[in-house]
């Protein structure tokens, strides 16, 4: 039985314009009314999507969110940190040689705010991630603190070649994924949002049977892989659709309201 749906956001449950349809809006407000668990899973931190969690109602004593691709789960009411998996300023020492030897702008980011290090300009992040706080400084400046994730984000035709020439060391080292065509994420190794459901999973009583995700990307996969039923939009890619358990429409085309009104016909 299904007892939550965990959703991507960019190219999942919103359409081009960044904008939740009011189709899906509608059947996502039904859902949760009915008591089914309405989970957004991003990897950007819960200021930045609170207007769409405000949109779909999720702000009862009992709504979480999955932010930082499953690096911290956090109550939407009182912002307590049910969750979470960080990494140390040790942790990124390889990145930081890498992207000092390519010239490679680099964003990393706590829970809290971005640190954007201006050692080599022309990062895009700032025109992708909102409401938040930037913070602009050196390399060698970086605090010992806990951080969530390091991003690269430039245009898709810079990305593209960096992303294809990554070191094997590199990619062992981190988990590696693509959220968007203009960011490329660096996680601590064994995190991804199906991580931090399972969390949010056993914090209810429930396990990955009770599940069902929405996801697009290669950041969505192993939700995509652990739900037992996880659905894959028709604009998502190859390797994501090849382990989805149904394709629906894309995300233009109110592909999460399709596909829950066909799933959840007796409760909407």
């Amino acid at each position: 039985m299904i007892k939550m749906v965990a959703l991507d956001l960019d190219n999942t449950l919103l359409n081009s314009n960044k904008e939740i349809s009011q189709r899906n809006e509608r059947v996502l407000k039904q859902l949760h009314q009915q008591g089914i668990k309405v989970v957004l899973c991003t990897g950007r931190p819960i200021n930045a999507i609170w207007p769409y969690i405000e949109q779909l109602g999720l702000t009862d004593p009992e709504d979480y969110t999955i932010t930082f691709n499953g690096g911290l789960v956090i109550n939407n009411e009182s912002r307590e940190h049910l969750f979470e998996l960080g990494m140390k300023k040790s942790d990124l020492l390889p990145l930081f040689s890498y992207v000092k030897s390519k010239k490679i702008p680099l964003n990393i980011l706590d829970f809290e705010r971005v640190y954007e290090l201006n050692d080599y300009p022309g990062s895009i992040y700032r025109t992708v991630l909102k409401n938040i706080e930037f913070q602009a400084l050196p390399m060698s400046d970086v605090p010992e603190i806990t951080y969530s994730k390091a991003v690269m984000a430039i245009t898709p035709e810079k990305l593209s070649p960096i992303i294809k020439e990554l070191p094997a060391e590199l990619k062992a080292h981190y988990h590696a994924v693509q959220s968007q065509p203009m960011i490329m994420e660096f996680l601590p190794k064994k995190l991804n949002k199906a991580v931090g459901l399972k969390t949010l999973l056993d914090h209810f009583g429930d396990d990955f049977s009770n599940l069902m995700t929405f996801g697009d990307a290669d950041n969505d996969l192993e939700m995509i892989k652990a739900a037992a039923q996880g659905i894959v939009m028709e604009n998502g890619l190859p390797n994501v659709k090849a382990v989805a358990t149904a394709i629906t429409d894309t995300n233009d085309n109110d592909g999460v309201a399709r596909y829950c009104e066909r799933y959840f016909a007796t409760l909407l």
